[in-house]
């Protein structure tokens, strides 16, 4: 494997539990947090770091955020403050991005319903199956 930040090898999905990867997702209501995708809309979800995790940024639930595959990947080195902006600008729906700013401020401090996830896993056998059923409760 090859190395990635801070001299740990890459996992893939693997570097956090399922269960805290689906409450992060629940908590920013099944969505992302810089266009509004959703499941529903057909797109696949990812966990962005704020701060990337080469920059010091953690893997706490407070520095993470539900984005887009498309969204996640075209970030890329950029501030997710200014991302914001790009983002505004593209989808030209009316929201500015200090909107959009302010709502991943107040996502990210939410507290993470790890029990809810946890079962709602368990009734569908995995965090894929779940995703793919749209079922929130």
């Amino acid at each position: 494997m090859a190395a990635r930040g801070k001299g740990k090898a890459y996992q893939g999905m693997n570097w956090i539990r399922p269960e805290k990867r689906l409450a992060i997702y629940l908590r920013d209501g099944l969505a992302c947090v810089y266009c509004g995708g959703t499941v529903e809309d057909g797109v696949r979800l990812t966990l962005d770091h704020l701060v990337p995790h080469c920059e010091g940024g953690s893997n706490e639930a407070t520095n993470l955020v539900t984005a887009c595959l498309r969204c996640n990947s075209s970030r890329g080195k950029r501030l997710w403050t200014k991302f914001t902006v790009a983002v505004a600008e593209y989808l030209n729906h009316g929201v500015k991005a200090r909107q959009i700013q302010a709502h991943i401020l107040s996502q990210r401090d939410k507290p993470l319903e790890i029990g809810l996830a946890k079962d709602l896993i368990a009734r569908r056998g995995s965090l894929a199956a779940t995703l793919a059923s749209g079922e929130r409760s």
